[in-house]
């Protein structure tokens, strides 16, 4: 139940942000830096991030440059909109930053522009927009079609032209072109490509 009904009287003012990228772009840096700058004004922001991601160790968002912070966590089926109300009834907070969020779910990214609508806090989601096969994860399909305000995180291919697809390697380095879409990994798994390189990779075409 809604509790915190005064926030509507500033309704208008927040929004539903996606920034997104693919691997190994800065998208935690970038997440870390702006809670960082809110923290470092006095206000409070509420960190989460996906409960499957594990690589940092259990609730805690990293970055590849070495800062970190611990974080909550969502889950598969949890009710994001339910979360971020407790949280705002003990307490004021000034945004909430969501981590790993090609891995919502439809439902959820509804719960969250609701949170935004009526909730009036502003979420900021930092993702990645294709999976290894270069079809959109359904959070991030999601995020695309009902953000308020999108971002492109860049990062560029080993040619200098900027990365906007990823290929998936296996233990020998061997470009896999099939398998979940879901797969937890970094550098040691996946690499950022152009379109034209990634296509070379795969096999489409002679690009």
């Amino acid at each position: 139940m809604i509790t915190r009904t005064d926030r509507g009287k500033k309704s208008g003012m927040a929004k539903l942000y996606f920034h997104y990228s693919t691997m190994n772009a800065g998208k935690s840096t970038a997440l870390l830096q702006a809670s960082h700058n809110y923290r470092e004004g006095g206000m409070v922001t509420y960190l989460i991030t996906a409960q499957l991601d594990k690589r940092a160790g259990q609730a805690r968002i990293a970055s590849r440059i070495g800062i970190a912070q611990d974080a909550d966590t969502f889950s598969v089926g949890e009710d994001l909109f339910a979360k971020i109300n407790v949280k705002l009834n003990s307490g004021p907070v000034a945004c909430v930053f969501i981590d790993e969020a090609q891995f919502l779910s439809k439902a959820q990214v509804w719960q969250l522009a609701r949170a935004v609508d009526d909730l009036n806090v502003p979420i900021m989601c930092y993702g990645l927009r294709v999976d290894f096969q270069g079809n959109l994860f359904p959070g991030s399909a999601a995020l695309l079609a009902w953000a308020d305000e999108m971002r492109e995180v860049r990062t560029i291919c080993h040619c200098g032209k900027k990365a906007t697809m990823v290929v998936r390697k296996d233990p020998d380095g061997q470009v896999l072109r099939e398998g979940d879409q879901v797969q937890i990994g970094g550098n040691e798994t996946y690499v950022s490509l152009c379109r034209r390189h990634w296509r070379q990779a795969v096999g489409d075409g002679s690009g």
